[in-house]
């Protein structure tokens, strides 16, 4: 694999580390963050935020032309026991709670949903079975929100399954109390045509864990914007992801982290496997240490597989570091092609070359399918991988 010095042909990686009383990082939203779109100019995608994006392909959900039509998305809430599940309108005081768009997409959506849906899990409640939301796109163009607020001490695990076909831009929010636990995992499993572009945002409670595990495969245009902040110290956050690209998908994940308070944990990996003309993947990694988050301990890693000639990574990390009283902080990130050593190894070993392939990718994904902890989804997505692999042999 190669280091972010040693950039492979036909991909793109760089990072920066900023050092300053006040300042901003690169690759953070310019517009200042609102729930007012005409608070954002229509990106042209010469923007810094809009510069790996291909905006024609957002079908107008960027600059105003998308509105609601067809059957949007289906979406269906299994919960367990306890539970409570609401749709509630747009006056509802927990919407926006955990952030604010930060760009004209996430602050479209916020304006033009009619309904949101909120999960609430009561303070002190510990789940055994986990919380399953079905967005299920049936060939029209919506804009959602959802809410999933977890009291103090309550613990859970929430899937939200994106399948189908949809041009669907929504915001999704996560409130934890003190002391909760929450591991949520987002599948992006649409069909080929399908556009999804969603600004996810978490508020970490005092003494609070989050655990997020993005999973990307389907659908034209993908882009997706995890953000985390902590409402108090002691709060730990853990960023997972997996995507595999495939020719001509364009699959974005743009993540921010603000260490706002003192004594607070991060944790990010994010790994992409890219094959086929055309297929792109963009990684963006920012982190913000303010001049008050005495303590924090944080790291971020990006490493991307290209498989095949004609693919594209753009992999960016951000560090930016107000404050010397830390205890750790760095970044990593690295693209790098199949490697044919480890290939020879196998094959030398009598494993045929496309079996040998699926054993060197599987292991590549293997310690993050691990994080997601839900049996069925885990053996979904091993399945899915296999799938990419076979379909780019055949």
């Amino acid at each position: 694999m190669a280091e972010a010095q040693n950039i492979p042909v036909g991909s793109t990686t760089a990072g920066s580390i900023a050092v300053a009383a006040e300042s901003t990082v690169v690759s953070r939203m310019s517009a200042p963050p609102s729930f007012d779109v005409a608070d954002f100019p229509v990106p042209h995608g010469r923007e810094e935020e809009w510069r790996f994006t291909p905006l024609e392909r957002l079908r107008g959900l960027h600059d105003g032309t998308a509105v609601a039509n067809g059957d949007g998305v289906k979406v269906d809430v299994q919960a367990p026991e306890g539970v409570t599940v609401e749709t509630v309108g747009r006056d509802d005081a927990r919407l926006g709670k955990a952030g604010t768009p930060v760009d004209r997409v996430a602050a479209q959506a916020y304006s033009a949903f009619e309904k949101a849906s909120v999960v609430t899990v009561p303070k002190e409640t510990v789940l055994t079975e986990p919380i399953r939301i079905a967005v299920h796109g049936r060939g029209g163009t919506a804009f959602g929100h959802q809410v999933i607020e977890l009291g103090a001490f309550a613990e859970a695990v929430v899937v939200i399954d994106h399948t189908g076909d949809a041009v669907l831009a929504a915001n999704v929010d996560y409130v934890l109390g003190d002391g909760a636990k929450l591991t949520v995992v987002s599948v992006q499993d649409w069909d080929d045509k399908a556009v999804h572009v969603a600004q996810h945002n978490a508020l970490v409670g005092r003494d609070a864990s989050l655990k997020s595990v993005v999973v990307t495969f389907g659908g034209d245009v993908v882009r997706l914007h995890p953000r985390v902040e902590y409402a108090g110290p002691g709060g730990e956050a853990e960023l997972f992801g997996l995507y595999f690209t495939d020719a001509g998908q364009h699959q974005e994940h743009r993540l921010l982290v603000t260490h706002n308070t003192p004594h607070c944990k991060s944790n990010v990996v994010y790994k992409g496997a890219l094959q086929g003309d055309d297929a792109h993947a963009v990684w963006i990694g920012d982190v913000l240490i303010e001049a008050k988050a005495e303590g924090t301990d944080t790291y971020e890693m990006n490493r991307n597989l290209v498989l095949t000639d004609g693919a594209r990574v753009d992999s960016v990390p951000n560090l930016e570091i107000e404050t010397g009283e830390i205890v750790g902080a760095g970044h990593a990130s690295a693209t790098g092609r199949f490697d044919d050593e480890q290939l020879f190894y196998l094959m030398a070993r009598g494993i045929p070359e496309h079996e040998a392939r699926r054993l060197v990718v599987r292991g590549f994904f293997a310690e993050l399918v691990q994080q997601i902890g839900v049996a069925d989804i885990e053996e979904r997505l091993l399945a899915k991988i296999e799938e990419e692999l076979e379909a780019s042999v055949a």
